[in-house]
């Protein structure tokens, strides 16, 4: 018997050769099909070979200041130089990559909108431009800044006193210090004013009992923003400053997910966990006070989703350009494709201008929650609907992560549910035209 070479496909290198047996009749077929079926794949790089090129339909960049470009560039380079190669890998272990904390301190992502203690007191617009790159890399990277910035170190900085900023803000900006957030638990998402953890003064401590679910980095936090019906105080719902490390505090990563896997994602455990009185966020009173936070975190996020969109339609159109059927032609050449494709970047360029217009009525002062609660159902309905379609381009590869496409669409189902589902922003947008509540 002599041996024939048959192909072996490999994500790494595209394309190997193994030896099987055969007859030697085969033996010239088989050389013809390798030759040809290897340079097929040489004409279709493996998704981490498409270097993303921009999406800019409207001349959108034209919009920007320079110190916006320079914010958004200098994001996109270090995305490109440090999670892009490593994503993949970190999504398939189910590993958040902890090493790119202190780089990401270092270039100030952190708090990045918030002037003094440290931190890089960006624009409302530069730092969404921020979101929207570090989303391209990965969700669970972008919610990994977004909870650190505007749910941890927002809170203390609007609500805090000077010595909790003093001690907080700085190690938080650096990434030296983690937070979380908690406020969703097991049986109140939606509708958090039900929340059933509770706080009682006892001297001059609080104890708190409750659970909290959903927590991004709850098992890796330093401090916990701990969000509590007061019971002296007519249940009403207060912030408080818990350090994780304290007696009665616990809390266990959720397993199993097919969402956010390059993400830590915490249930949070309180079981009459003490904290001096000071650890109170004064300034904050009433649900209204959590609900400021959310905002925070879904103006970046309505950011985000452009930059997963981006990275689905970018990934597609260099894919169809390439790929080739019926003719010897790229599948870009027909007309489903192409419909598709124009779909995907009209709605990237309307999302793009809705989400700077609200970034600049933020940096005006201006901005209301119902305008961002349309960018992100907005946004983020536009970005899974791309990923969906850029799945449906690239065919049977869009399911494997040689492509980006597929894990933004996963990661993506989790960003429309958190930090209000898409129903929810309607239900917001809906009582602001009409003036009645409808939850």
């Amino acid at each position: 018997m002599k041996f024939v070479n048959a192909i072996k496909l490999d994500r790494k290198s595209g394309c190997t050769l193994r030896r099987t047996w055969g007859t030697r009749p085969c033996f010239i077929k088989g050389i013809v099909l390798v030759l040809k079926v290897c340079y097929q794949l040489s004409e279709v790089p493996t998704g981490m070979a498409f270097k993303f090129k921009g999406v800019d339909f409207m001349q959108f960049d034209g919009l920007l200041s320079g110190d916006e470009l320079l914010s958004r560039d200098t994001t996109r380079q270090f995305v490109e130089d440090n999670v892009i190669p490593i994503i993949e890998q970190c999504n398939r272990d189910g590993r958040f990559p902890r090493e790119l904390i202190q780089p990401m301190g270092q270039h100030g992502f952190f708090g990045a909108s918030l002037e003094g203690y440290g931190c890089a007191g960006m624009s409302n617009v530069e730092y969404g431009l921020v979101m929207q790159e570090l989303e391209r890399g990965d969700s669970g990277l972008r919610s990994f800044v977004s909870v650190q910035s505007a749910l941890v170190m927002y809170p203390i900085y609007t609500f805090g006193s000077e010595a909790q900023k003093n001690t907080w803000l700085p190690l938080l900006a650096t990434g030296e210090k983690l937070g979380c957030f908690g406020l969703t638990e097991p049986d109140y998402g939606s509708n958090p004013g039900g929340m059933r953890t509770r706080a009682r003064k006892e001297g001059d401590e609080y104890i708190l009992n409750g659970e909290k679910m959903w927590i991004t980095s709850g098992s890796i936090a330093d401090v916990a923003v701990i969000w509590a019906k007061v019971d002296d105080e007519d249940g009403k719902v207060r912030g408080f400053l818990v350090e994780t490390n304290r007696p009665g505090f616990s809390a266990y990563d959720v397993h199993g997910k097919w969402s956010l896997r390059a993400s830590v994602t915490s249930g949070l455990s309180l079981q009459d966990v003490r904290i001096p009185a000071c650890n109170l966020l004064a300034g904050s009173g009433g649900l209204k006070s959590p609900l400021m936070c959310l905002n925070q975190a879904r103006y970046g996020i309505s950011w985000g989703g452009l930059g997963a969109a981006m990275s689905c339609y970018d990934t597609a159109l260099q894919y169809a350009l390439v790929r080739k059927q019926f003719r010897e032609e790229p599948i870009a050449s027909h007309q489903l494709v192409q419909e598709k494709l124009t779909w995907m970047i009209s709605e990237i360029t309307k999302g793009q201008l809705l989400a700077l217009q609200v970034g600049r009525l933020k940096d005006a002062g201006k901005v209301s929650f119902e305008h961002i609660s349309m960018a992100k159902r907005n946004n983020i309905w536009m970005a899974l609907e791309c990923a969906r379609m850029a799945r449906d381009i690239l065919g049977g590869n869009g399911i494997t992560d040689d492509y980006p496409v597929m894990r933004h669409m996963m990661n993506l189902e989790s960003v429309k549910t958190y930090e209000g589902t898409h129903d929810i922003h309607t239900l917001i947008i809906g009582q602001s035209i009409t003036g009645i509540p409808a939850y």
